[in-house]
């Protein structure tokens, strides 16, 4: 009888927790080797190598499984995608004969792929238009028909084939919407296939679809080479497949169909980027960085995979690789705007204000006038110049973001408290917030503001009333129960003032905070006051 591994089963289910897939590995394997035909054992530890992209090494787990009769979803996509591999058409007739089933949307399109495979059109349309017919099924049928047709050169069939889905409210994914539009270039369409590039992707195009647009313009015949063969059709499946549960499997589950479809192509940059944004979900950045790292210098979407890995590495904590690899992305494509703009906020966030200010300025030069985002560029640089005390760049920031998109709550917000903190054109900052607030009445930073600028005012019972209510939406931000004491503090509340700034105490302020609040339970506010050479507030008690 088998003796199990007690550590190694506990180990194993632990790193299982953890998504710590290279440890599950390891630890089920060794399980295995004192209670090899334990189920439980062997569906975990295929589902770790296969998470890990080693599809070779879990394969020999998938036939244990199979073999002693256990059923395993998992086991027979890992066999599947062998036998897909390795061009074994037959295999995966068998496999499904056999009631080896993976679901019916990739058994459907599997049987449709492996005709094709075998070379029998008609029966691969055949099996394509039984996909179309299921319940739910139908885009992707549809989608994958359009592939198969082009990939053989009948760009007429392919084309019909989608033009009849577009009538009838066809869902682009990336992949769909070039193999439409390279479709309709080799028909001698560029026009038709503008529409579609323009239609589904807008202006603000990354390196690849630029090169496709501007081959469009020029008049120029575009090679179809979205979905290629019958091995490439399957892999389109599973990275979709995984894009759709994305959010809704858990991820553990999704990264194994993304990692299916890297497995059968290997270049296939978008289920690349894919896995490597799973992992990073996970925790898991080791791992994602080598997923990133998998793509191509002269790929055009490498500066994909490095904005990505850069978040990936800030994410982690590593913020000064990050702004290494933004520095490299910089000189290797100084033509885009998000590399400047992300360098930008990885700067910020290590406090190299300055810095960010020109990284937000070099992306303000390189961004269309018509970019959605250039507002959101403004205000963060505007946040970079305030904190570096340069007040009227950061003030013509936050209006240039303003005249971008009027009435946005958080820049209104930024520029009424800065304005309130600098005592400038109170009467335009409370109108501000009170704006800001009537947009976001539950964002506790705002209504903060509201009481704040009627504090500076002198409307102290009227900022009671907003400040008690932002305490109240944050009850453990230190700057807002500091605020509410000073505002207790203003209407003779001096026992709750207290009781607020020592609140404050204790949710970690900055140390010059820390140092005022203290200063403040020490002699009150109005000595404080005093001492920085403001006016003292007299309190109702009659106290100076």
């Amino acid at each position: 009888m088998a003796e199990p591994d007690a550590g190694a089963y506990l180990a194993a289910r632990h790193a299982g927790v953890a998504n710590d897939f290279a440890a599950g590995a390891r630890y089920f394997t060794k399980g295995l080797l004192a209670d090899p035909t334990n189920g439980y054992l062997l569906e975990n530890a295929l589902t770790s190598y296969m998470a890990l992209g080693q599809v070779d090494r879990a394969l020999p787990i998938a036939q244990a499984l199979i073999g002693q009769g256990h059923q395993s979803q998992m086991a027979n996509l890992a066999l599947s995608l062998a036998d897909v591999k390795a061009g074994n058409w037959d295999g995966v007739f068998t496999a499904l004969e056999q009631g080896r089933s993976i679901g019916p949307l990739v058994d459907g399109l599997a049987q449709a792929w492996a005709h094709l495979g075998q070379g029998d059109m008609r029966r691969a349309l055949d099996r394509f238009d039984h996909v179309i017919a299921s319940e739910g099924m139908e885009v992707y049928g549809l989608t994958h028909k359009a592939y198969a047709l082009a990939s053989v050169g009948d760009f007429e069939a392919a084309e019909a084939v989608f033009g009849a889905s577009s009538t009838n409210g066809m869902r682009y994914s990336r992949r769909s919407a070039v193999a439409h539009a390279q479709i309709l270039s080799q028909l001698g369409r560029n026009d038709d296939a503008l529409a579609i590039v323009d239609g589904v992707f807008g202006r603000q195009l990354d390196p690849s679809l630029h090169a496709l647009r501007s081959a469009l313009v020029a008049g120029n015949a575009v090679a179809y080479d979205a979905v290629s063969t019958p091995v490439e059709g399957m892999a389109d499946i599973y990275h979709v497949i995984a894009g759709a549960v994305r959010g809704e499997a858990p991820d553990a589950y999704t990264l194994l169909y993304a990692r299916a479809a890297t497995y059968l192509w290997s270049d296939n940059t978008p289920a690349i980027l894919l896995t490597a944004g799973l992992l990073e979900d996970m925790g898991q950045y080791e791992l994602a960085n080598t997923a990133f790292s998998r793509v191509d210098v002269a790929d055009p979407s490498y500066h994909a995979a490095e904005l990505g890995r850069a978040e990936m590495l800030r994410s982690a904590g590593m913020k000064e690789a990050a702004i290494d690899v933004l520095d490299n992305l910089a000189q290797s494509h100084p033509e885009l705007p998000q590399v400047f703009a992300t360098k930008g906020d990885t700067l910020r966030q290590i406090r190299r204000y300055a810095e960010a200010a020109d990284a937000y300025s070099k992306a303000l030069t390189l961004y269309d006038d018509a970019s959605p985002v250039k507002w959101f560029v403004h205000y963060t640089r505007g946040i970079s110049n305030h904190l570096i005390n340069n007040w009227p760049a950061a003030e013509a920031d936050f209006r240039a973001a303003l005249e971008l998109q009027p009435d946005h709550p958080q820049v209104l917000n930024y520029l009424g408290y800065s304005l309130v903190e600098r005592g400038e054109k109170l009467d335009e900052a409370l109108q501000m917030i009170q704006t800001a607030a009537a947009a976001r009445p539950d964002s506790g930073a705002i209504v903060d503001s509201l009481g704040w600028v009627l504090f500076q005012m002198g409307q102290y019972q009227e900022a009671v009333i907003h400040l008690e209510r932002a305490a109240a939406l944050e009850p453990l931000d230190a700057v807002i129960n500091d605020h509410l004491g000073d505002v207790y503090w203003a209407v003779g509340r001096e026992i709750e003032a207290n009781f607020q700034w020592q609140r404050a105490l204790s949710f970690g302020p900055t140390p010059d905070d820390a140092q005022r609040i203290r200063e403040k339970l020490d002699r009150g506010l109005d000595m404080v006051l005093r001492d920085e050479g403001l006016t003292p507030i007299h309190v109702a008690s009659g106290h100076d």
